[in-house]
């Protein structure tokens, strides 16, 4: 049989990180987890219960892959994955999940936005921060004619862009940061009421190892819902016991995805000529394998030496080795 050609090699690993990406994103756009999110990132829903935010104050259901959504036209509006933002004028955004919930204390709409963006760099030539700056801009600017006409700027909705990002920095890894609009005064004590400036924030979800501080709540929720490495039996364990979440149908079906899609990966790494190097245990190959894995589906150097069942006593070498490289 013909060995398949390098483009080939790529076309189907680009399938299988395209399939991942999707399974991510639709496991995130399950109500409960996105209530989870809510919860521990907005501080609307810091004292609601995780069940009273699905069932309650999320609107709607987000959708994937569904009809975008159109600024400059007149009519309704729909939400939902991979839900594209036109306009004539700006261009086309697209956006991962997004959807409307309601403001527990006062009933108000917020608008939501979150991306799932499994960045194998951190920095991919600009900041992922600037990027959701630019997001939730799009967001308020696009509600004109939609959620308001003339000058009822007092009609314009809270906007978040929130990112879950799987592999940041070291200095960043499970980190949880918030940025936002805020008053300060230069000269005298002038003050304003806070909801006619505090319309956009940007929340950076770092996710990071399990064995680095700070890995409890959502951290270790989402970390242990999109980890590559962890079995589905663990996911369901922990998911159960730590967040009291069943694995119903769903979001058992879209786990699993998730893993078979994670070994499916590893094993064309292997075929692209990897496997003979791992059997052989040349260094250089070794080293391939890793920077394939990294590169193809954007996992971290731990994530993808943990794929490849690299030794602990030489995953320190390696990470060495990719340094120099």
């Amino acid at each position: 049989m013909a060995s398949e050609t390098t483009l080939a090699q790529g076309l189907r690993a680009t399938d299988a990180r395209a399939q991942y990406d999707a399974a991510c994103k639709r496991l995130l756009s399950e109500k409960i987890i996105l209530a989870h999110i809510m919860k521990s990132c907005l501080e609307e829903y810091r004292d609601c219960d995780v069940n009273e935010i699905a069932e309650k104050y999320i609107e709607g259901q987000p959708q994937v892959g569904e009809v975008p959504v159109l600024p400059d036209e007149s009519g309704t509006m729909i939400h939902g994955l991979d839900t594209e933002d036109k306009s004539l004028t700006e261009g086309t955004v697209t956006y991962d999940i997004r959807f409307y919930a309601i403001a527990p204390s006062s009933g108000e709409h917020i608008r939501l936005i979150i991306n799932a963006e499994a960045q194998g760099n951190f920095y991919p030539g600009y900041s992922l921060l600037t990027r959701g700056i630019y997001y939730c801009s799009r967001m308020i600017s696009s509600q004109y004619g939609m959620e308001f006409t003339d000058s009822h700027y007092e009609k314009i909705k809270k906007v978040y862009s929130i990112w879950i990002c799987m592999n940041p920095p070291k200095n960043r890894e499970n980190t949880i940061t918030r940025y936002r609009m805020t008053e300060e005064c230069l000269v005298g004590s002038a003050k304003e009421l806070v909801q006619h400036y505090d319309l956009l924030s940007v929340i950076m979800v770092c996710l990071g190892n399990p064995d680095s501080g700070n890995y409890d709540g959502i951290l270790k929720l989402l970390g242990t819902l999109l980890s590559p490495s962890t079995s589905v039996q663990e996911k369901q364990q922990i998911l159960l016991e730590d967040f009291d979440i069943p694995m119903k149908d769903i979001l058992d079906e879209e786990v699993s995805a998730m893993c078979n899609l994670s070994q499916a990966v590893e094993e064309r790494g292997f075929h692209k000529g990897i496997q003979q190097g791992i059997q052989q245990g040349t260094e250089e190959t070794i080293l391939a394998a890793i920077q394939s894995l990294m590169e193809t589906m954007h996992w971290s150097v731990d994530q993808s030496m943990a794929a490849l069942k690299i030794p602990e006593s030489q995953r320190e070498k390696y990470l060495k080795l990719l340094q120099r490289a």
